[in-house]
């Protein structure tokens, strides 16, 4: 066995971005930028009103008050806004072009009208309330740099750019392979003598799409050598990335492995010394890697956390140590020793606290919803009260 931070070096040392691909813009939300991106043009492309007002010459205005006539209206999206006159002004709404000539928009509150004329009886005041051309960006500035998440913001200002499609990092296609006999799909396994839900291979799911993959398919195999083999087959010609679920200690009946053998598997690692979680397995065939979790639903989704989790958002282009930010919390209930292995417990938070579950059965599926956080706990750790510092992850 190897211990947790080797593993885990281990598995970051492969999780390097994929090839880029290009997708419609309207398909680039939370995907991460391949390339800069770049403006490919001014914005605003001509100077706009800040406001909703009368565009005017400052010398127009020297002596108050004043009466202009409004020569042209702007809204936003006229083109062709003529030249302003001297002795005249424009109705300019927010957005709309300033005519050239103009030195500043008058916000309407303080200006009053008199038919076709506008009167001025106040001072504007310094601001000029004109949004300059290319005041904003300039055509070929960066506005996004690679390696950027295209969140709700940063989709503003990739629309803005003024393109259409966007190189981003392909995401990583996963299939999830769940073993074993005794598996049955969820609403069938009453009525299957033996057998229980498969229930690990959701929870994978939605933690691989969470972290930005792409699941193409979740499949339910018998312990049957020839079945294995061929899904592994399968499996490695459509993926990026496998999981394994389950098979993966030392029973009679345990080939997660083993179908892959024939297919050319290099494992990078078959063992860690961590509870739970003790049998996962890191390999790969070709460039298609494969994550092997142990089958008990609480060791699964512990070690999908801890080793799938970066693995895909290193995968997907982000920064795998996003999601491996440790934080020190108090604790509100004691913990007992550690024994020789690195262990993760299960906790919630209480307040500005951390309280370890009751309940650290590696098996146990109802305690997955109450917990919000590991707690790291080094081999050969002493117990810890209340009051005491311990390391935790959101889980």
């Amino acid at each position: 066995m190897i211990d947790f931070d080797t593993a885990l070096a281990l598995v970051l040392n492969e999780a390097r971005p994929l090839p880029s691909e290009s997708v419609a813009l309207d398909a680039a939300a939370d995907r991460v930028l391949a390339t800069d991106l770049r403006a490919r043009g001014d914005a605003p492309r001509a100077a706009v009103s800040a406001m909703d007002g009368y565009a005017v010459r400052d010398a127009d205005l020297a002596t108050l008050p004043a009466r202009l006539p409004i020569a042209t209206v702007a809204f936003a999206g006229r083109a062709d806004v003529p030249v302003l006159l001297p002795g005249t002004c424009a109705r300019v709404f927010t957005g709309g072009p300033v005519p050239p000539g103009a030195d500043r928009i008058v916000v309407q509150e303080i200006v009053g009208r008199d038919g076709d004329a506008a009167l001025f009886e106040v001072s504007p005041g310094p601001g000029n309330h004109i949004r300059a051309a290319g005041s904003d960006f300039r055509s070929g500035d960066t506005l996004l740099p690679a390696g950027t998440v295209l969140g709700f913001r940063a989709m503003v200002a990739a629309a803005a750019a003024d393109v259409a499609n966007l190189s981003v990092v392909r995401r990583p296609r996963v299939i999830i392979l769940g073993t074993g006999d005794e598996l049955a799909e969820p609403g069938q396994a009453l009525e299957t003598p033996g057998s229980i839900p498969e229930s690990v291979s959701f929870g994978v799911a939605g933690l691989a799409r969470q972290c930005g993959a792409e699941v193409i398919a979740r499949r339910r195999l018998t312990d049957t050598p020839e079945t294995l083999e061929a899904a592994a087959g399968l499996a490695l010609s459509e993926a990026d990335l496998v999981v394994v679920t389950g098979g993966a200690s030392v029973g009679e009946k345990d080939y997660a492995r083993s179908m892959f053998a024939p297919l050319g598997l290099e494992l990078i690692f078959s063992k860690v010394a961590i509870k739970p979680g003790k049998p996962v397995w890191f390999g790969r065939v070709g460039s298609v890697l494969i994550l092997g979790l142990p089958g008990n639903p609480t060791s699964a989704m512990v070690t999908a956390r801890l080793f799938l989790a970066p693995l895909i958002a290193g995968l997907t282009g982000r920064d795998p140590a996003a999601l491996l930010n440790w934080r020190n919390l108090t604790l509100t209930t004691p913990l007992k020793p550690c024994g020789d292995r690195e262990t993760f417990e299960r906790g919630r938070l209480v307040g500005d606290g951390v309280a370890g579950l009751d309940v650290q059965d590696s098996a146990t599926q109802k305690a997955l919803a109450i917990a919000d956080v590991l707690i790291r706990r080094r081999p050969g750790a002493p117990g810890l009260g209340p009051g005491d510092v311990a390391a935790v992850l959101d889980f």
